[in-house]
């Protein structure tokens, strides 16, 4: 999996973790890499994300699911519907997809989310593959 690829267009970057990140987001993999070798590829996104907050919750994670994610427009606050699949430990959004491949516009829901938020790190996981790794991104602000 390559991380070491910078986007032009904005502040995102698909990146190698740093120690601190990786001791986290390195459990949210674990955890997901586990749910996938559980369940394998194919089912909806619903079942992977409520297996993945169960085994998230068993590594003693603080896990928020479908958080709402307001935007701030002038100094006034909406809610327009913007929900992060998980979000843990107050650091890390999780989106989960179970799609036939990532395209620009998940990355883009992503880096959506990390602006909106006070998260600097995000992991875009798609379970609909055969090897979990190949379904990873890693997205840093």
């Amino acid at each position: 999996m390559n991380f070491s690829t910078t986007r032009e267009q904005s502040s995102l970057e698909i990146t190698e973790p740093t120690e601190g990140e990786n001791s986290l987001t390195g459990k949210i993999i674990g955890a997901a890499i586990d749910v996938h070798r559980t369940l394998g590829p194919g089912l909806l996104e619903s079942a992977y994300e409520a297996c993945l907050v169960y085994e998230l919750r068993l590594r003693k994670l603080k896990i928020e699911s479908q958080k709402a994610i307001p935007i701030f427009y002038k100094d006034v606050m909406l809610d327009c519907g913007y929900r992060a699949d998980l979000i843990v430990n107050n650091q890390v959004i999780v989106e989960i997809k179970s799609i036939a491949g990532i395209s620009g516009i998940h990355e883009a829901q992503l880096m959506s989310y990390l602006k909106l938020s006070d998260c600097r790190y995000g992991l875009l996981i798609n379970f609909n593959v055969k090897l979990l790794r190949e379904g990873i991104r890693r997205f840093k602000i």
